[in-house]
């Protein structure tokens, strides 16, 4: 059985893709005035006038609103332009997070959560910057995004970082709601872009070179912009890091089905949960359910929705609604119906979002479990005496991650790879920054997001001094990340050659610390794809 702290530990991967201090301060109230705005940093948006705060080589302008609050009436409605403002805007700190549990942290009720937080760094001398557009991952049901000011800094781009609706709040589809209900906060993110494109070159940024990129819910959010229709136009590049890993087979239990590679619900299977949500939480009988629904307090709608696994759950994450999605993004990805942008694309070697195995039996249980009458051949590709103790977490371990990370994904580069250049990577370092999900008493690996603890290294709980393998490292993927920004091409000075990924040609970028990165041609092979993506969806 899965005990209440490992499922704590498998959830709080939410923590490491988002930027915690931020969220610990959003529902308290503060205790002084926000910060003065510097001078210089007036700035007329075309909702109106904001200021921001200079020091260190940076300007930040944080928590401007990119969209009407989404409350009352317009709760679960797509976002609304601002009605603006006509007086200086003092954006000086962070807004709220979106409401969502505090199974971590403090949690969020409030709703007014559609801000920006702009970060532009000196020395630019007079010249566009690139624009880096930051989806924060959390299963869509939690987090904020992190602080991009080094990356920034180092990277010299403009970095932006996105509040938008999660969890029941942002995805929930219901019958009253709509016949394209959903989506929200998908429609929230590009409505992010939309101000991106309009307003960004005040700032001294091109919006004609914007990259949108986010560590796991955040990589899937890269994928379903990509596939999404309204999208179109938003953005220039994606960097998709860590966006495969639901379940491939069997039981999903830490996130509703949400990634780059699975089968998104359709829009009626969430209208008949939406269905079931509206049930639970009162609204079934009223004449007007919509009505009835936006009168929930927040609070009781995401005790309610709980972690969306649940038969009344209603649906927590994102859906094939018809118009903001009109397929899952491993379909669009399969027959070249997305929208057409280079990438970066990658996962960790031993990521899993699954709780591995502790002993024999629970090894044997799992792979029944999840992978039913294809069992016997993972049980003979994965023998347990070719493992060493703790054998049955670390090939559970293993399994997980090849058939719900590494052969997704590299089956997705090989369908993106047909209609747009693709540099591919695998993050191999077994001993990046801690993160807070990660128990230190077992063997993770190169574990979900490592890449994501360098390049905002500083910004999470344990983080120290990195040590001399570690900070070649952070430099390296800064230049790679940064320079692709800038160019559409990761191999910049400083960093290794990355070659693209083709049909005939299929490397990946292996990514290890102390200088140690290189091209790994065999993939497939080490991970066993051939088997596994043999039982994917959509594979043609």
């Amino acid at each position: 059985m899965r005990s209440s702290t490992a499922l704590k530990l498998i959830l709080s991967i939410a923590v490491a893709a988002t930027g915690m201090t931020a969220a610990r301060a959003a529902t308290a109230a503060p205790t002084a005035a926000a910060p003065a705005c510097s001078d210089g940093t007036l700035v007329q948006t075309d909702s109106g006038p904001v200021c921001g705060t200079t020091g260190d080589n940076i300007t930040n302008w944080l928590g401007i609103p990119y969209a009407a609050p989404p409350v009352a009436g317009l709760r679960w409605k797509p976002p609304a332009r601002h009605p603006g403002w006509t007086s200086p805007l003092q954006a000086t700190e962070p807004g709220s997070a979106c409401p969502q549990p505090g199974d971590f942290r403090p949690g969020s009720t409030n709703e007014d959560c559609l801000k920006v937080n702009v970060r532009v760094p000196a020395g630019a001398g007079g010249k566009t910057l690139p624009v880096m557009v930051q989806l924060h991952g959390g299963g869509f049901r939690l987090g904020t995004a992190s602080d991009g000011t080094r990356l920034a800094k180092a990277g010299q781009v403009i970095h932006v970082e996105v509040g938008y609706r999660l969890g029941i709040v942002g995805f929930l589809s219901h019958e009253s709601l709509g016949v394209n209900a959903g989506n929200y906060g998908l429609q929230d993110q590009q409505a992010a872009l939309g101000w991106v494109q309009r307003n960004i070159a005040r700032f001294g940024g091109d919006p004609r070179n914007v990259t949108i990129f986010g560590p796991s819910a955040g990589g899937s959010s890269v994928c379903a912009n990509m596939a999404s229709p309204t999208a179109r136009g938003l953005f220039q590049k994606g960097i998709i890091e860590s966006g495969e890993y639901s379940s491939l087979r069997g039981v999903n239990t830490t996130w509703q089905a949400q990634d780059c590679a699975t089968t998104l619900p359709s829009q009626s299977e969430a209208q008949r949960a939406g269905a079931r949500f509206a049930a639970a939480v009162g609204c079934a009988g009223s004449a007007d359910v919509a009505a009835c629904l936006r009168n929930v307090p927040v609070q009781t709608l995401l005790d309610k929705a709980g972690n969306g696994l649940g038969p009344d759950n209603g649906t927590i994450a994102p859906i094939v609604d018809g118009k903001t999605l009109t397929m899952s993004p491993g379909e669009a990805f399969a027959t070249g119906k997305f929208n057409k942008v280079s990438v970066i694309h990658g996962v960790a070697r031993d990521e899993t979002q699954t709780l591995p195995a502790e002993t024999p039996a629970a090894y044997e249980e799992l792979v029944r479990r999840q992978y039913g009458t294809h069992a016997p051949e993972v049980f003979k590709r994965y023998p347990l005496v070719r493992f060493p103790e703790p054998a049955a977490y670390i090939a559970s371990r293993t399994i997980l991650a090849d058939a719900n990370s590494v052969c997704p994904a590299l089956l997705n580069d090989r369908r993106l790879a047909k209609h747009v250049p693709v540099f591919a990577y695998q993050f191999d370092d077994t001993n990046p920054p801690p993160l807070p999900f990660i128990d230190s008493t077992k063997p993770a690996g190169a574990f979900h997001v490592g890449e994501f603890s360098y390049l905002f290294h500083g910004t999470f709980p344990g983080h120290t001094t990195l040590n001399p393998n570690q900070k070649p490292f952070l430099e390296q993927l800064t230049a790679q990340w940064s320079g692709f920004a800038r160019t559409g091409d990761p191999t910049v000075n400083g960093t290794p050659r990355w070659t693209r990924f083709s049909s005939d040609d299929e490397n990946l970028m292996s990514l290890q610390s102390a200088g140690d990165s290189r091209m790994n041609f065999d993939v497939s092979r080490q991970h066993n794809c051939d088997f596994w993506n043999r039982l994917a969806p959509f594979t043609r």
